[in-house]
């Protein structure tokens, strides 16, 4: 057994922050041969239907480790680890509630998603509905989920670069953009779908490698870790560290799980495969990988303040997400250190594209396809418009990451999951289960949930105290998820009550054969 307290000191003579010669050429050849994966799709992608579906061509394998890929971010890797290494047993809270989001996922939403859909979300929430408000109020839904998640992703590979490979903030946030840029412009969904595939076997490998490192440190398995844990720090296996309120608690798992089923990144990918059942499939496998991921992140997080002391952690970065490269570095050196960064810097290239490529979707298929052009389009001129969308939204993803250069941006996630969640989901829901909602019940409803989440999160300690520096909180919920996704529910329920549709419940049994039956 190796001494964790002699690793500890290890961590002294940090490489962190410096160039890693290792962590580059790892992403490069990352960045190569998923280059050349995109010049082989482009070939590929010549419709809207390759752009953004894969013409739906994909495997319900590859569509499984493509969903991992797409869903384990770095907040997850880098994240988790570092709030389980920091506050103990209440990261656990984030690994479970963003993995039970996935059989809400797979019973309720794959199947009918891919029988009603063609790209986007909205094109179920809108198939017996009238289309036009019903897609601007969505698409302002997946825009909003889409612009704070990237403000997160970017800046977070901004801060992440500049510890683990020693570029400036600003070149790595350029750096990103411009590479994902490639991926979703040339090789829309068929290179993103790759490319996620990809860092989801890269990042699972990297987290299990780091894990068995960690145990057999320790000179046990899992039990002897979490003892070691205890015995160093008394309460780390207790809960009430990071999450003290039982509301609060609850507040965050609603957000985290429903808010899972209704990433617009994540639904989309349910168009990639060909038929139901494979979709059922994939998610059934996407479960499994991130499951056994969020495992092992848990492993890494207690392993990190065992082996790297908690200090040490946060002496690197006060939020602690720092704590698996710090890991990797006591354990491996600095060249495993290397691999670390470069598969954490691939996690956010999959990532940014997955939500450019959505994002693309939102404007050109439902804005400009449905709504100003009222369904009367070409095929080739909605790929146009979606690859100048795509432009834009690397454009924008690029200068929000400069923007918002050392600002704390956590609450950022937890504000797509809580828009997600409370815009996203109950309409989905309820257009897909209930024969009298109506196209003013989804309007109000989404509308509802943005606003509400968005004001709600403002009005909270995250933003109201720790960025504006209030004294005191208006709301004093960090997540607004137990307020937001019932308010959205009811006022989806009492509006469509209120102006009853009957073309809406006419459509309602033919859209029911139809997410059962599959097109005909």
């Amino acid at each position: 057994a190796g001494d964790p307290a002699g690793a500890a000191l290890a961590v002294e003579g940090l490489a962190l922050g410096a160039t890693n010669a290792t962590a580059i050429a790892c992403f490069l050849v990352f960045v190569a041969i998923t280059l050349a994966i995109t010049w082989w799709a482009a070939r590929r992608t010549r419709s809207a239907a390759a752009f953004f579906a894969a013409g739906g061509t994909i495997t319900a394998g590859q569509n499984g480790l493509a969903l991992a890929g797409d869903y384990m971010s770095a907040a997850s890797f880098l994240g988790i680890a570092g709030l389980v290494a920091t506050s103990g047993f209440d990261g656990l809270i984030y690994s479970v509630g963003w993995l039970v989001g996935w059989p809400v996922i797979m019973f309720l939403i794959a199947e009918p998603l891919r029988n009603l859909g063609k790209y986007t979300f909205a094109d179920v929430v809108a198939y017996r509905l009238r289309q036009r408000p019903v897609r601007v109020a969505a698409a302002s839904g997946t825009l909003a989920v889409v612009s704070f998640y990237l403000i997160a992703q970017m800046v977070g590979a901004g801060n992440l670069i500049h510890l683990l490979f020693g570029l400036p903030y600003r070149t790595a946030v350029v750096t990103v953009g411009g590479v994902m840029l490639l991926y979703v412009l040339f090789g829309g969904m068929i290179a993103t779908t790759w490319v996620q595939i990809i860092k989801a076997v890269l990042l699972l490998a990297g987290a299990l490698t780091l894990a068995l490192l960690v145990l057999r440190e320790i000179g046990g398995g899992p039990l002897e870790l979490f003892g070691a844990a205890r015995a160093r720090y008394p309460g780390a296996l207790a809960p009430g560290k990071l999450v003290s309120s039982p509301v609060e608690a609850v507040s965050l798992g609603l957000a985290l799980m429903f808010g899972t089923a209704g990433l617009p990144h994540i639904l989309m990918r349910f168009y990639t495969v060909p038929d139901a059942a494979t979709a059922r499939r994939s998610v059934l496998y996407a479960t499994g990988v991130i499951g056994l991921f969020y495992l092992v992140t848990f492993i890494l997080g207690f392993g990190a303040a065992v082996v790297v002391g908690r200090d040490a952690i946060k002496s690197v970065d006060p939020g602690g997400n720092m704590a698996a490269p710090l890991l990797a570095e006591a354990l491996g050196g600095t060249a495993f250190l290397g691999v670390i960064a470069a598969v954490a810097f691939a996690t956010i290239l999959a990532v940014v594209a997955g939500l450019t490529l959505s994002g693309a979707a939102a404007l050109s298929h439902d804005l400009w396809g449905h709504v100003i052009m009222r369904g009367q389009f070409r095929e080739e001129e909605q790929l146009r418009v979606a690859k100048v969308a795509t432009v834009g939204l690397a454009a924008l993803a690029i200068a929000l990451g400069i923007v918002f250069e050392g600002q704390n941006v956590a609450f950022m996630v937890g504000l797509a999951f809580a828009i997600a969640a409370s815009a996203n989901f109950p309409a989905l829901l309820l257009s897909m289960t209930w024969r009298r909602f109506t196209t003013a019940g989804a309007v109000a409803s989404m509308a509802t949930g943005i606003v509400s989440a968005l004001t709600l999160i403002t009005l909270s300690p995250t933003v109201w105290v720790e960025l504006l520096h209030h004294a005191e909180p208006i709301v004093p919920l960090k997540n607004p998820g137990i307020i937001t996704v019932p308010l959205a529910f009811v006022v989806g329920i009492v509006v469509s009550l209120a102006r009853p549709e009957p073309a809406a419940a006419a459509g309602f049994e033919a859209a029911q054969e139809r997410m059962s039956l599959g097109p005909r």
